[in-house]
């Protein structure tokens, strides 16, 4: 997913909320096996859509682009235009890759 990818969207999270455009689930494994819908894992990995100014005192350190890791249950499912999306805390994302 790059930046081109991720366009202006019509919302602005508060606060320190982040929204995060998960990568797709993997497909295949390393030696080929063909994964079903059934097994695939949630991805961990998504680029910033959309960031908020940050807490009074503490600003927003990701921007609009990054690509980040997060935790497995991190951040709420929500649809925006269509899009799947996740919503979460600055503080969920635990990396910039």
């Amino acid at each position: 997913m790059a930046k081109s990818t991720a366009k202006k969207l019509n919302i602005t999270p508060l606060h320190d909320r982040v929204i995060v455009m998960p990568a797709a689930a993997e497909e295949k494994t390393a030696g080929g096996i063909i994964i079903p819908d059934t097994a695939k894992e949630k991805p961990q990995r998504g680029v910033i859509v959309a960031a908020g100014p940050g807490k009074k005192d503490e600003p927003v350190s990701v921007k609009v682009g990054d690509t980040v890791l997060y935790g497995k249950y991190a951040g709420t499912e929500i649809q925006i235009e269509g899009q799947d999306l996740l919503i979460m805390r600055e503080s969920d994302i635990l990396a910039i890759v």
